[in-house]
């Protein structure tokens, strides 16, 4: 019985590997700003390597305190991204970020220009490595707490890029004082913020321009399609309250979704096949959805 168990175990890794038919490559790319190297892992999916088309990217940031691998680590299901790839048929980039960069370029640290990063270093990288869509029509960002900011605050400042952002679990608000954490934590990333920014200004933003909650007239503007995803016992559901009552204010279109869950990975696992029911129907519309059966 023992053996039948064993042999029956095996079976089911080796059918789970021969159904993970997506690749993982890890790129490194140089940053000149910066004059230094960072890694992304790039998320191919079985259809590249059978289809000579262009495929559509997802640019997926991992959050604060996080690396390149997270979205590939840290998720109970290790499949995640093979089979968001997959059934999609599009490429996942997850690139570093840097622990507490918030995906600006930091007019005070000039190790951390990670906006120049990711929206021309690393585009570039990926437009000229693989067989992507060349054009906004063909790319989507999200992310995850810090990360969902930064794919928030990118896309918004690039709508020339992307062609639909999304957020999971969001800084909305990088005013720390909105957060429901402990008072050691907020000081921390307060601080960390003057380091990136500057000194803080008085008032309700210590840091306007650089906040989604101060950019809803250019989101506005732009026109770009967005998703925030949040959990109701999240620490950052008021920032996230926030913004989309600015945006229903400010006639913004917008999806907002609200879940039960916290700021944990179980969270974001659950989440993501959301985003990706979003961005497809948005890449479908554009015309650059691969299809393949």
């Amino acid at each position: 019985m023992k053996r039948i168990n064993l042999y029956l175990f095996l079976f089911g890794c080796l059918l789970s590997l021969s159904t993970m038919a997506a690749k993982v490559d890890t790129l490194n790319i140089q940053s000149q700003k910066m004059n230094r190297t960072l890694k992304a892992a790039v998320v191919l999916p079985e259809s590249y390597q059978k289809v000579n088309k262009p495929f559509p990217v997802l640019y997926l940031l991992h959050g604060g305190s996080g690396g390149f691998r997270d979205w590939l680590t840290k998720v109970a299901d290790k499949t995640l991204l093979h089979r968001m790839a997959d059934q999609y048929n599009l490429i996942i980039v997850t690139p570093d970020g840097d622990p507490t960069s918030y995906y600006f370029d930091s007019p005070m640290v000039k190790e951390s220009q990670f906006e120049t990063f990711i929206t021309k270093d690393l585009v570039e990288k990926i437009d000229k490595s693989y067989r992507t869509v060349k054009d906004k029509k063909g790319r989507v960002i999200a992310g995850l707490s810090m990360g969902g900011h930064g794919a928030m605050y990118l896309s918004t400042r690039h709508p020339e890029l992307f062609a639909a952002a999304g957020s999971m679990s969001g800084v909305m608000n990088i005013n720390t004082a909105a957060w429901k954490v402990p008072a050691e934590f907020a000081k921390s990333r307060a601080d960390n913020f003057v380091k990136l920014l500057g000194e803080r200004k008085e008032g309700e933003h210590p840091h306007p321009g650089y906040t989604m909650v101060t950019l809803v007239d250019r989101l506005k503007a732009n026109g770009l399609p967005f998703i925030l995803d949040i959990g109701v016992e999240d620490f950052l559901i008021d920032t996230n309250r926030d913004l989309h009552a600015r945006l229903l204010a400010n006639g913004v279109p917008h999806d907002y979704i609200e879940r039960p869950g916290a700021h944990t990975w179980e969270y974001w696992e659950n989440a993501l096949p959301f985003q990706l029911m979003f961005f497809n129907k948005i890449l479908k519309a554009n015309g650059v959805a691969v299809q393949y059966y």
